[in-house]
């Protein structure tokens, strides 16, 4: 199977990565043969992991693949960390040159062999440690608890017998070998302290099989809301196997809404809910996929409209097709800097709340992690939607 354009640019930065650390951490300090070779083996590997993991997890017994994911994803996190750092380090120095050589009248001093050694490892050493600093704080933000974050989202047409209607979102879990049940058991704990009248659990809830996770995932039949809990599918719960998982979940009384749409409320008020399946999953594996016009089919467009959508795909067709309030995920909000910088060149409508005519869409940081098991300048969070007229 041909890699993916996001495979061949993981594969790319996985070699450049481990050349740069091979050279700023070994190169640099030391010119003894051995250690070098030493190094640039465990390197070479770590880096042949990284580019081989996704055939590794496909191809290895459950309990390896399990292995290969925690090593790899843990080190992608580390040696990620230790770039950044080393690359703050060497832009310093560099500009500290720059400044020399824009004053002739400060000549640079002379530097022998040896004093350039020690440099190299005072800087290296300094570079590891605030690298390993960034690691462990990334490592504890991603496994904490998320922030709760609560908005109040006006919609005209809510009956005002459900003024004030409460609706947690749950997105983006991905639980396997490193979000296991403990985190999810914390998770709906405080979910339900939240007292929602709806959970919303906006797909990606998992990467692997049921037989694998189910135990895990079961956590969340004991989420606790006046109207119960939904579910829409993501790309990786495609990939996971969805129709397996819709009908575990199922059968801990949370349905999915595969591209349809439920009424809440009663004969006093009510509101449409609407799910889709995942904008790419489905036509990626040649399956059932997003479906906005089935989902709308039928529903009366004097009712208010509540989206559930993994991604945050095709929002301004949606409110243009009489949707009041997209809720997604999908995107992390970048996870990871530096792609917490780069994340609104590839989505619109990358992370909070936005708006298109009296239209609304909240997209979600999500509650878990995926790939490194850290979280740096986007903290998780458990998204809180209290509905108004």
């Amino acid at each position: 199977m041909p890699l993916s354009p996001f495979s061949l640019l993981i594969a790319l930065g996985a070699v450049l990565g481990h050349l740069y650390l091979l050279r700023r951490l070994v190169w640099n300090i030391t010119s003894r043969r051995g250690p070098r070779l030493a190094a640039a083996l465990v390197l070479g590997l770590m880096a042949l992991v990284l580019i081989a993991r996704r055939y590794l997890q496909r191809t290895l017994p459950e309990a390896p693949g399990d292995v290969v994911e925690l090593v790899s994803y843990s080190w992608m996190g580390v040696a990620l960390c230790l770039v950044l750092a080393l690359a703050g380090v060497d832009a310093g120095r560099a500009l500290l040159a720059l400044g020399r050589r824009l004053r002739p009248s400060v000549a640079a001093p002379s530097v022998d062999v040896e004093r350039r050694r020690f440099l190299s490892q005072a800087t290296a050493g300094g570079a590891l440690a605030l690298g390993g600093g960034l690691a462990g704080y990334g490592s504890w933000r991603a496994f904490t608890a998320p922030e709760v974050t609560e908005r109040v989202i006006r919609i005209p047409k809510l009956p005002r017998a459900l003024e004030g209607f409460t609706l947690v979102q749950l997105t983006d879990l991905h639980v396997g070998p490193f979000i296991q049940r403990r985190f999810m058991d914390e998770l709906v704990r405080r979910a339900n302290a939240l007292k929602p009248d709806l959970v919303a659990i906006t797909g990606d809830l998992v990467d692997g099989t049921v037989p694998r996770l189910g135990g895990f995932v079961a956590a969340l039949g004991d989420l606790q809301a006046r109207y119960g809990s939904f579910f829409v599918t993501g790309n990786h719960d495609y990939s996971s196997g969805a129709e397996a998982w819709v009908a575990h979940l199922g059968s801990l009384g949370i349905p999915s809404l595969r591209n349809r749409h439920v009424r809440i409320g009663d004969a006093g008020g009510a509101f449409d809910l609407v799910g889709v399946d995942d904008w790419h999953g489905g036509r990626r594996l040649g399956q059932r996929g997003y479906d906005l016009e089935q989902a709308l089919a039928g529903r009366d467009p004097e009712r208010a409209a509540v989206l559930l959508a993994h991604q945050p795909a095709n929002f301004k067709v949606a409110a243009e097709r009489g949707v009041d309030l997209q809720i997604s995920g999908h995107t992390h909000g970048g996870q990871l800097f530096p792609m917490t910088a780069l994340i609104g060149l590839s989505w619109e409508h990358s992370a909070g709340h936005y708006r298109h005519g009296d239209a609304h869409i909240y997209v979600s940081r999500g509650c878990g992690f995926w790939g490194p098991p850290m979280r740096l300048g986007s903290p998780p969070e458990l998204v809180k939607l209290v509905l108004t007229s």
